[in-house]
């Protein structure tokens, strides 16, 4: 099993990341091959995969940005296929993603989970994440 970050587009990659979307989202669409090239071109975003016997099996979205009060990253769109959970790959894939955000020189990672995802909570303060007390609010732009 290996996490890399992704540094190039192809249908392999494609296929298997569309395969994990639903996982993550009942609502989100498959990408195109043209999306997900301008994923992974765009600065400051980093989309890191476990592969397990050349089968990319999760995924995971850094985001790094500079504001003013410093560089800070974000991560979103955790998902490991339900067919390997418990064996590690998101553990693994958290730790890279906060590897590259300390070399990034993030001075803060945030993410959110819903509190349902038992799991995967657990795994965020097992590397460290902890709780804060904030709200978190959405704006829906395609209103």
């Amino acid at each position: 099993m290996s996490v890399v970050a992704v540094r190039e587009a192809n249908e392999e990659l494609l296929a298997d990341i569309n395969s994990l979307i639903p996982q993550l989202s009942s609502s989100a669409a498959p990408l195109s091959l043209s999306e997900l090239s301008d994923l992974i071109n765009r600065p400051g975003t980093t989309i890191f995969v476990a592969q397990v016997s050349g089968r990319t099996l999760g995924m995971l979205t850094l985001v790094t940005f500079l504001i003013p009060t410093g560089t800070r990253a974000w991560i979103e769109d955790v998902v490991v296929d339900s067919s390997v959970r418990g064996q590690g790959l998101g553990k693994q894939l958290v730790e890279k993603a906060l590897e590259e955000a300390q070399s990034a020189g993030a001075s803060t990672v945030d993410l959110t989970s819903r509190p349902a995802r038992q799991a995967a909570n657990a795994l965020y303060r097992s590397v460290g994440f902890e709780l804060r007390e904030t709200n978190v609010y959405r704006f829906d732009c395609k209103q």
